[in-house]
């Protein structure tokens, strides 16, 4: 039994999905196409992943009707800038095979992202986009966002796992009414995070695995997952998260691991930010 969340302009949106970050493009078709029969309705993907022509080879076969379905793409730096931006989401619609998009995200918080969201706000007033928001934008940029522009984000899709809790930003955002969306819930698997002590001291008191304690853990605190996997075992072991609950106890000791920064990149290194607005992903 799937579970939504209520964005900040009325849209339902699943409060778990399928994501295919680093999802090679020959394997994309299959894998969305055994996550759609897994029973997920939210597919993540982005133009920096290249493989947008395969979420959308693998639901125009689903036969799943599109209203059940939640798109998400994401735009990415390069083509940053109002006109750029228009270009863009017509090139990741043509790609998914859509006439809307249910989500989509600036990507990432450099260069001129403010015309970007201009482009963003002129598809979602004419309902080619169902809502709009933004990745990876802590909390001072997103705020300058919002006050300075007319639509505000319905998302902001963050790191958020066990090692790098987001308490600050998930608080900011519950008080300005826009969904927090974890990327990497697995911590990308570091710190050998699927062995640890505490994690499976609560998954064998639940009788689960420990991959689906972090998720409901995530769940629990109104976050929206997008786990990946390329395993259909995996991907049905993931979504079946809605018929258990974390007790006080369980969260509290979860809370014990947050070491407040991220175990797969610093994204306030200037080092990292000179990289991603150098990442090209076309000519």
């Amino acid at each position: 039994m799937m579970e939504f969340v209520t964005l900040n302009n009325g849209v339902k949106m699943p409060q778990i999905g399928y994501g295919v970050y680093q999802m090679p493009p020959v394997e994309t078709e299959r894998a969305v196409n055994d996550a759609l029969s897994a029973g997920y309705r939210l597919i993540d993907t982005a133009a920096a992943y290249m493989n947008e022509e395969g979420v959308g080879a693998a639901i125009k076969k689903s036969g799943i009707a599109r209203e059940e379905l939640f798109v998400t793409t994401k735009l990415w730096v390069q083509d940053h800038g109002y006109e750029n931006t228009l270009k863009a989401i017509e090139t990741s619609m043509k790609k998914l095979g859509l006439d809307y998009l249910d989500l989509y995200l600036i990507h990432k918080p450099y260069g001129d992202y403010y015309g970007a969201w201009r482009a963003m706000e002129r598809f979602y007033k004419e309902g080619r986009i169902k809502a709009i928001g933004v990745t990876s934008f802590w909390n001072e940029r997103l705020a300058d966002l919002f006050n300075c522009n007319e639509v505000k984000p319905a998302v902001n899709q963050i790191e958020t796992n066990v090692w790098h809790q987001q308490w600050a930003a998930g608080d900011f955002m519950k008080k300005h009414g826009i969904t927090h969306e974890a990327w990497a819930p697995f911590a990308e698997g570091n710190n050998d995070v699927f062995h640890n002590e505490v994690l499976q001291s609560i998954a064998d008191k639940h009788g689960r695995t420990v991959g689906q304690v972090m998720l409901r853990w995530l769940i629990e605190r109104g976050v929206v997952v997008i786990p990946k996997s390329a395993h259909k075992e995996r991907m049905e072991e993931n979504i079946k998260v809605f018929d258990f609950a974390l007790d006080a106890d369980d969260m509290e000791k979860i809370r014990t691991l947050d070491t407040q920064k991220s175990t797969i990149y610093d994204e306030m290194d200037p080092e990292m930010a000179l990289a991603i607005g150098r990442h090209a992903i076309h000519d």
